[in-house]
């Protein structure tokens, strides 16, 4: 008989989230994982590996959230352009001093900015990631300009870039000393860089 597993998969990789999108991975330590996840060593290098195994299962868990948050997000809206400025609004809403997300950064590129000359493998996942979300964006803005949306000349994969490298500013520059006013008024706008692509 198969022996069953004491702990909740999904709920284990949750808390992971949490701890290494607030403290990193460096500066999560074994013992701050035994507690966030309510396991002992054993267990956890028994379901995961290594800490680096769950480090890896933890970014794939946030990066798939934020991926089903966009399809979600855009399936509410009749268009999709108008769907993607109120979603760069929404996440500057979510960067906002004192917001109660673990960070005001985003994981994966906490995680780039700090492995990426430490620990190959996950820097390459890192890198894959990313490279999804530009693909994610660049499938929803080619979406919009088949529909009309956007200018026959405008380069979705080049557009799509422009957005990604924009997010991660905009999650950069909320984790300075900065007010909410700041951070909203940039995110209307990048928001409003999108019209000078429109139709």
């Amino acid at each position: 008989m198969a022996r069953v597993a004491r702990y909740d998969r999904q709920a284990a990789l949750e808390k992971a989230v949490v701890l290494f999108w607030e403290k990193g991975y460096h500066a999560s330590s074994i013992k701050q994982i035994e507690h966030a996840l309510d396991m002992r060593p054993g267990s956890i290098y028994a379901a995961f590996g290594s800490k680096d195994g769950l480090f890896s299962e933890a970014l794939n868990t946030y990066a798939e959230k934020g991926s089903q948050h966009l399809v979600g997000h855009l399936a509410d809206y009749e268009f999709i352009i108008p769907g993607l400025q109120q979603y760069l609004r929404d996440i500057a809403s979510a960067c906002v001093p004192g917001c109660p997300a673990p960070s005001r950064a985003c994981m994966i590129v906490k995680t780039l900015l700090e492995v990426s000359n430490v620990n190959e493998p996950i820097a390459r996942q890192v890198n894959a990631l990313l490279a999804s979300i530009e693909h994610g964006l660049a499938e929803a803005l080619e979406q919009a300009k088949a529909h009309g949306e956007l200018k026959p000349e405008v380069d979705c994969a080049r557009l799509a870039r422009l957005l990604q490298a924009q997010i991660m500013g905009l999650r950069s520059f909320a984790q300075r000393d900065t007010s909410a006013r700041s951070v909203l008024q940039l995110g209307d706008d990048m928001a409003g860089l999108l019209d000078q692509y429109r139709t």
